[in-house]
């Protein structure tokens, strides 16, 4: 019973991430979604009391799949500037495959939810920063690394950047990848600003 329940909660958020993704700018209502879902209005209540708890779910996918996987690879060993790809890398990769995710992100399926909501995707984005700052912070204690700015400026670059493209993933219709010109553009950051990092 359990596990059903689990099931029709999984099939519910993976609705909602789906209509996020195929509906651009139209308001998603709980009946539309129940219809999406092939259930009643009442049913879906019965599993999340409201729209925004089921954006909550999503959100909650979003830090189980980012912020716990970055962590991972933060308490690995190996270098930092290894480290920093590979956290920001599956994190674009994570974006790319989920593109009704994106939206949460980047605020926009979020216009008119509560407050609440979006202080949620702000602590994200938080965890995330002390997550880059934790790997530049080690760089600089166990390799020596001499940053040309300091951890604080060069982690708000690097998550401008994650950002950026995730943006424009969005803006683009998920037409553009979030992983264009990746491995370009890493090359070129991780020489200014790591230059002194072992890459591996």
């Amino acid at each position: 019973m359990k596990r059903d329940r689990n099931n029709r909660r999984e099939k519910i958020l993976q609705a909602l991430a789906q209509m996020l993704e195929k509906e651009p700018g139209e308001r998603i209502t709980t009946a539309k979604l129940a219809v999406a879902v092939g259930v009643s209005e009442a049913a879906l209540y019965r599993h999340f009391p409201s729209k925004g708890k089921i954006l909550e779910g999503l959100i909650e996918q979003i830090e189980e799949s980012v912020l716990t996987r970055g962590q991972r690879v933060a308490e690995d060993k190996g270098y930092a500037v290894e480290k920093l790809e590979r956290v920001m890398r599956q994190t674009l990769e994570f974006a790319q495959k989920n593109p009704g995710m994106c939206r949460i992100l980047t605020g926009e399926a979020l216009a008119g939810e509560t407050e609440r909501l979006r202080r949620r995707i702000g602590q994200f984005f938080t965890q995330y920063e002390a997550c880059l700052v934790r790997i530049l912070q080690e760089g600089e204690r166990k390799e020596g690394l001499n940053y040309p700015m300091s951890v604080p400026a060069v982690t708000h670059l690097l998550l401008s950047v994650l950002e950026g493209r995730i943006h424009v993933f969005v803006r683009s219709d998920f037409s553009i990848s979030p992983l264009q010109y990746w491995k370009e553009h890493w090359a070129f950051l991780s020489e200014q600003l790591l230059a002194d990092a072992v890459v591996i």
